[in-house]
């Protein structure tokens, strides 16, 4: 349920008992408002009521202290005991644009301007599933993303970069199976083994059903090719994140804070049944899970949620799977900014809401940080913006003391206080998916999808009612807006990519492509695991449509029924 329409605790907001004719100025204009209203006012984004002033008894109740150590079980203070002391956050910009080349000179940019972690964005035909040439992809390509239907493509956006020595993280879903062999496959060209390669790859097909809707295959067949990727990444790939359990786009479709802490809770409870199933022992592939939250506006929830994701991450691995490793326990995390939170509107106010979210993820304990750039409301970043971005988590790194002290919120009554309520409200919310048969049935059941539309519904009744203030678009508005640079696609970045895969086709050698793909298909149509054949078959020259299109032909292609 919607924290947004929970009734108001009268016993734990604190009215204004300042006379009505009081002199204050900042009284006198205040608008008179109606209970309803007030304790909206007076909430978090998802509506949980919130006190004038918090003490020492609002940490009484269960879960409510703050006594357990960073790096000690349940982890609410942090997964390690020196936190930044030790290792400040991974500096992972999310990039990705044009032809491989295009971005390859971004992800140097990058690297030369002190980035520590790369992050792909793909173009939509490349998470979609199809080439460049298919009449689907047509002003499409490289728009906003990088495109690369084949492995040569691959190797042409990680050239000059040694695989061994950077961790990379691929934002791909639905052909996830395939980018991860073309991955595979490059590295082997330098040389180097799936043993030795670090990243992640975002394999989250849960939450593509549930908000981003870019998919290939039906649920329960995507289900399977996940399974064939955490054993394969379990058994051939010891460094690498064979998926990250994602919030963040739970929370950009239009969720609340509370329900991106459950639904993402609940996918990762359904991807480690998933892991048991396949045949796995919880502590071979556990420790190799991680997940990605978004950053939004109201800055104390956003640290509480870090908190609270934690505290039942490791509750849930040690109480309901069992889990012994220590590491099986631990929530690492990936953070981005709230890209939804950005205006078109007043662009430059985006750097202050892009700083302000970043220091709360780090305040929250991520591991790992994208910080959106001022431009993306217009299209994707400029290099300046970029670096700008980038430059917003170092002065956070170096300048503000804030990396000196583990967890310096610990202990606050109302961070501790604010913990407890959004872990407390996401179980109400996950024993609901748990009665309704885990998060697959209740994905099908359009559960989710349908509670997030009525958040998001509710939030913009809100900006148009001006009872939640967005600030150049319901209050402090101007008038129209000074142009800003952008960065611009080439239009014949389509053409070469065209040109580039159907020459691939005629070049290749035909028979072994064939055999190759024939591979494939038995494989989906059996029960061996898919990423060897794969794997094959993008070193003999097949492309990522011509693979999607076996899954579209053997799983079926899915579509949306619609849940609303």
């Amino acid at each position: 349920m919607s924290r947004t329409s929970k009734p108001t605790n009268k016993s734990t907001v604190e009215k204004d008992k300042r006379p009505a004719g009081s002199k204050d100025p900042a009284v006198r204009s205040r608008p008179k408002s109606t209970e309803t209203e007030n304790s909206k006012r007076w909430a978090t984004y998802s509506g949980l009521p919130l006190k004038e002033v918090y003490v020492s008894g609002d940490l009484s109740e269960p879960h409510g202290k703050s006594d357990d150590l960073p790096g000690e079980y349940p982890f609410t203070r942090g997964i390690h005991k020196d936190m930044y002391r030790g290792r400040t956050w991974t500096m992972r910009m999310f990039a990705g644009f044009g032809s491989p080349e295009d971005t390859n000179r971004r992800f140097h940019y990058l690297l030369e301007n002190g980035q520590t972690g790369l992050s792909t964005a793909f173009d939509m035909p490349t998470l979609m599933g199809y080439d460049p040439d298919h009449k689907m992809s047509l002003g499409e390509v490289g728009r906003e993303g990088v495109s690369i239907p084949t492995l040569r493509d691959m190797e042409l956006l990680f050239k000059g970069i040694p695989l061994d020595k950077v961790s990379t993280s691929m934002t791909i879903n639905g052909p996830a199976i395939v980018l991860l062999a073309f991955y595979i496959a490059a590295a082997e060209k330098q040389g180097i083994g799936p043993e030795k390669l670090r990243g992640t790859l975002q394999n989250d097909i849960l939450k593509e059903f549930i908000a981003q809707k870019e998919w290939i295959s039906p649920p329960r067949p995507s289900m399977r090719i996940i399974q064939d990727m955490l054993v394969y990444g379990t058994r051939h790939m010891p460094l690498w994140n064979t998926i990250s359990i994602s919030g963040y786009h739970i929370r950009e479709a239009g969720s609340t804070a509370v329900q991106e802490l459950a639904f993402t809770i609940a996918d990762g409870i359904a991807y480690v049944q998933a892991g048991i199933e396949a045949g796995l022992e919880v502590d071979e592939f556990a420790p190799r899970l991680s997940f990605f939250w978004d950053v939004h506006n109201d800055f104390f929830e956003e640290i509480a949620k870090f908190r609270a994701g934690r505290r039942m991450w490791a509750r849930i691995m040690k109480e309901r799977f069992g889990a012994k490793n220590p590491r099986s326990l631990w929530l690492r995390t990936h953070a981005q900014t709230a890209g939804v939170s950005l205006t078109a509107q007043q662009p430059y106010n985006n750097v202050v809401r892009v700083a302000l979210q970043a220091l709360a993820a780090v305040l929250g304990g991520t591991q790992s940080l994208h910080t959106n750039s001022m431009d993306e409301t217009y299209a994707l970043p400029t290099e300046e913006a970029a670096k700008l971005a980038l430059r917003t988590q170092q002065v956070i790194a170096e300048e503000s003391n804030v990396t000196k002290v583990v967890d310096p919120l610990g202990g606050s009554y109302f961070i501790e206080r604010l913990t407890k309520e959004m872990e407390e409200s996401a179980w109400d919310i996950i024993q609901k998916i748990d009665d309704m048969g885990g998060m697959l049935a209740a994905v099908e059941q359009g559960f989710p999808q349908k509670e997030i539309h009525r958040s998001a519904v509710e939030f913009q009744r809100m900006v148009e009612e001006k009872t939640r203030s967005i600030v150049g678009i319901n209050t402090y508005q101007e008038g129209e807006d000074p142009p800003i640079p952008v960065l611009k696609i080439d239009p014949e970045v389509e053409r070469t990519q065209s040109e580039r895969i159907q020459k691939l086709r005629k070049t290749r050698n035909a028979s072994a492509a064939d055999a190759a793909l024939d591979s494939v298909r038995k494989a989906a149509k059996g029960t061996g695991n898919l990423v060897p054949p794969i794997l094959e078959a993008v070193k003999a020259g097949i492309t990522l449509g011509e693979i999607s299109d076996v899954f579209r032909d053997v799983f079926g292609a899915y579509r949306d029924p619609g849940y609303l």
